[in-house]
């Protein structure tokens, strides 16, 4: 199994320059690469993409960012989001009219944000009922698969952190223990006003790009999630505008802070990316039971597999684990294949 490559420098002259993306050989490749709109082929392979992006993201414990860093397109993500803000206006104000505009779509890659969010959106339409409807019938079975998925990414993902030193393996540890603090928080029972689905929004966005921590969980700790679920049934315009709202923020501030950390730090902070995924088994754990030791929807404490009231159900658990690691490889190889060249900007 081999993840999708990133742009890192290949001899070391000091510990900023061996962390940080290169800036000098690989810039002129992509500059050639970006000079070209995508082609159908390359906007359908996004769009697939943030399919299984959605489809994580309405998972509580997985986490949408995992995808798109297996899949080889989190660097171009947080390139295009790092890039929408104020400067922007400078952009448009020197070409003016439509060729503004259209400076503008290219500067934020916007017709790759179209079709991821095109492919979130489709997912969040088409199987969030679907997901639920397994979470609160099957539960094993889905999170025996995602349990699965999460130990292959972090299998492929620890490979490609090279040079490993003590700094790189405190930052994994850092990760793991923050994931798995995260996810043992207690929930908190409570009627959401929009000020604070505003403010949940910016929070959850930040742990949807943040592989290994979930969005969905987030806003599932702070008693959002019903609220949110049943706003996207009923098409609730006023939560759903909200909630939007306050991602929309939430995302502004936080990818730049990511954006920094990637262009000059990669290797560790793939190490503490890689950690948050790593400390999320706990979450997707599929044996779980609720306080009295049975099997009901507020199951969140996890247990043995032979403690399981239901019985381990070996075969079909290994056998979707099986499958998850399996898909996850092939997003890997195909993220490989279909993944355009572009360093993280300065």
């Amino acid at each position: 199994m081999t993840a999708s490559q990133t742009p890192r420098p290949d001899t070391p002259s000091s510990s900023a320059k061996t962390d940080a993306a290169p800036s000098s050989d690989l810039s002129v490749t992509s500059s050639a690469n970006l000079s070209g709109a995508d082609n159908p082929k390359q906007l359908a392979a996004v769009y697939i993409k943030g399919m299984a992006m959605g489809a994580a993201d309405i998972v509580p414990g997985v986490s949408g960012g995992t995808i798109a860093l297996i899949a080889g397109i989190y660097e171009r993500l947080i390139n295009a989001l790092g890039s929408i803000g104020p400067s922007l206006w400078q952009v448009f104000r020197q070409h003016g009219g439509i060729k503004g505009l259209l400076a503008v779509w290219r500067q934020v890659d916007a017709t790759f944000l179209l079709f991821l969010l095109l492919g979130i959106a489709t997912s969040f339409a088409t199987l969030a009922g679907l997901i639920k409807h397994l979470l609160d019938n099957q539960p094993l079975l889905i999170w025996s698969f995602f349990f699965g998925l999460v130990i292959a990414t972090v299998v492929i993902l620890l490979s490609e952190i090279k040079r490993w030193n003590a700094a790189r393996a405190g930052l994994f540890v850092i990760g793991i223990v923050t994931a798995v603090v995260i996810s043992n928080l207690p929930l908190l029972a409570t009627a959401p006003s929009l000020p604070y689905l505003f403010l949940a929004g910016a929070i959850a966005i930040c742990a949807m790009i943040l592989p290994g921590i979930s969005g969905s969980f987030i806003l599932l700790l702070m008693g959002a999630y019903d609220t949110v679920l049943e706003a996207v049934h009923t098409f609730n315009l006023t939560v759903i505008i909200t909630l939007m709202a306050g991602m929309a923020t939430g995302l502004l501030i936080f990818t730049r802070v990511l954006k920094w950390l990637l262009s000059r730090y990669y290797q560790g902070t793939l190490a503490l990316l890689t950690g948050f995924i790593a400390g999320s088994l706990v979450k997707v754990w599929p044996w779980k039971v609720d306080a009295l030791g049975t099997l009901n929807n507020e199951a969140i404490n996890n247990v043995a597999p032979w403690q399981y009231p239901a019985g381990a159900h070996w075969l079909t658990t290994l056998g979707l684990m099986l499958l998850g690691a399996i898909l996850v490889s092939a997003l890997s190889w195909w993220g490989n294949r279909t993944k355009r060249v572009q360093p993280i900007k300065q």
